[in-house]
């Protein structure tokens, strides 16, 4: 056990260091159960990433050079879903697996070798890309926070104006904040207050679905994350003393992407809806 934990503690210490890291699983020739001694090493993976802050996972399923097209493309994402539903199983959230793709066969002459049958084990394989959170510095956290809540306190405000609020941090999969989140979204509830004369929207987003589709919240297992998101935004605001009548909330889904990195995608934004001349 002590020994796990030092592994462990390598590989955690390791990837912090770092803003991405790769892991290679291997299989046997035509399958795509995973090998018992590479699950176990992809378990020490997997837990490795616990404490970490993860930006996006891609997996990309091959096969060696044996087979035809079709059937090696079937057998290279198999591999790659085999792959996926142990991060599941392990608790990953999907909506963090942007990717997962059979590329079909690939021969890549990685070691110096002339054993055809070593080339071909290695590339009997999953690839799995792991990028990380980038760290922001709390002068800068604080610095957008304070971007924010004077944007809603200025007094050239237009209707149309959307502001994003950008250190407001979901956890992963859920419409619960995180905890560094709260004094940002109690701050900007005061600024609501000071400016009673602006009506506007909630509007909650999501990242990494097919076809524009909402995200599913784990907590009640329905497919309305960014309503869900949207309308704790919108019950904290009227906790705060914000007026009902001021505020509307709704989901977008994954319907007006950014791009970039999915952490963008992952966003609740104000869009101002009407000015009143009175403050």
């Amino acid at each position: 056990m002590k020994k796990i934990y030092l592994i462990l503690f390598f590989v955690g210490h390791l990837l912090h260091s770092q803003t991405s890291s790769t892991h290679v699983v291997y299989f046997e020739t035509g399958k795509y159960n995973v090998p018992e001694i590479e699950s176990n090493r992809l378990v020490l993976f997997v837990q490795s990433l616990k404490d970490i802050k993860i930006e996006r996972i891609s997996i990309y399923g091959f096969t060696d050079d044996r087979g035809t097209d079709n059937y090696n493309l079937t057998l290279s994402q198999n591999r790659a879903d085999a792959i996926k539903k142990i991060f599941s199983r392990f608790g990953v959230d999907d909506n963090l697996i942007s990717n997962v793709d059979g590329k079909g066969e690939v021969l890549l002459r990685i070691v110096s070798s002339e054993n055809l049958n070593i080339i071909r084990g290695l590339n009997r394989k999953v690839e799995i890309n792991i990028e990380y959170r980038k760290a922001v510095p709390l002068s800068e956290e604080l610095e957008k926070e304070e971007e924010t809540t004077m944007y809603l306190l200025k007094d050239d405000l237009s209707v149309g104006d959307k502001i994003t609020l950008d250190n407001i941090l979901f956890k992963t999969g859920y419409s619960n904040l995180e905890k560094e989140s709260n004094k940002v979204l109690e701050n900007i509830a005061a600024s609501l207050l000071k400016r009673k004369n602006i009506y506007f929207t909630i509007q909650g987003h999501v990242c990494c679905t097919k076809n524009s589709r909402d995200a599913i919240d784990k907590k009640t297992g329905k497919r309305n994350l960014s309503m869900a998101r949207a309308k704790y935004i919108y019950d904290y605001l009227v906790k705060k003393g914000v007026k009902r009548s001021r505020m509307k909330y709704v989901g977008l889904r994954n319907k007006y992407p950014l791009g970039g990195a999915s952490k963008f995608d992952r966003r609740v934004e104000i869009k101002i809806t009407y000015i009143s001349k009175k403050n």
